[in-house]
């Protein structure tokens, strides 16, 4: 059975930190790039409220089915997103990856990759989980496109199964990765951050924070 504490993930620029309360104000500036809150099938919070939202996932925490995590840029210093781990099934070693968002200025960058990366790698690595899910709203087309790129399968779309933020139900789309499937996922990810690195450097431009091995610091 998994045990599940807050962790410190870092990696490639990109380090994930347990969620506090003390994180309201930069998350609340992070969503604003961009007026996340605006679409309508997501999760994402309004500036006013942040405080509830972070509240929320650290009830979640507490309760054993929720871990959070705040996304930090480190070369900026800046927090630019979030993810978590939800519907924890311990006794099954499944987690499922959610509740993920980044300013607007930080999408269709290598962020995402580098997120996925570090938490599946948590998951599958370190926790010893057998399979994580993911799941999206049936209208977060890019969400879909994001996850079908990850190498998730897709197990299908759960009718009317859950509520959007504005209360609204929704149906879910469900995708999943094997523990037997993550030797391949994980190369196909750390390929796209290689990619990325190498479009980097090939059109002059000098990264600030280079991309360093992935690591899991607990």
């Amino acid at each position: 059975m998994i045990q599940l504490q807050p962790a410190v993930l870092e990696g490639a620029g990109i380090r994930l930190e347990p969620m506090q309360e003390a994180h309201c104000d930069a998350l609340a500036t992070a969503a604003s790039d961009g007026r996340l809150w605006e679409l309508w099938y997501t999760m994402v919070p309004a500036p006013d409220e942040t405080a509830k939202y972070v509240s929320d996932a650290l009830k979640g925490q507490e309760d054993g089915h929720m871990l959070p995590w705040v996304v930090r840029d480190t070369t900026a210093g800046t927090i630019i997103g979030s993810t978590r781990y939800h519907d924890i099934a311990a006794h099954i070693d499944r987690v499922e990856i959610g509740y993920t968002w980044y300013a607007r200025s930080c999408q269709r960058t290598h962020v995402n990759t580098t997120c996925k990366l570090l938490l599946l790698g948590h998951a599958f690595d370190t926790l010893g989980c057998r399979v994580v899910g993911l799941r999206t709203d049936p209208f977060n087309f890019r969400s879909q496109r994001a996850i079908e790129a990850l190498g998730a399968r897709k197990d299908g779309v759960l009718r009317h199964f859950s509520t959007r933020r504005d209360g609204t139900a929704r149906d879910v789309v469900m995708y999943s990765i094997l523990a037997s499937e993550w030797p391949d996922v994980r190369r196909h990810l750390e390929h796209r951050l290689h990619r990325h690195r190498d479009s980097i450097a090939g059109s002059g431009i000098q990264e600030e924070a280079p991309a360093q091995s992935l690591r899991n610091s607990h």
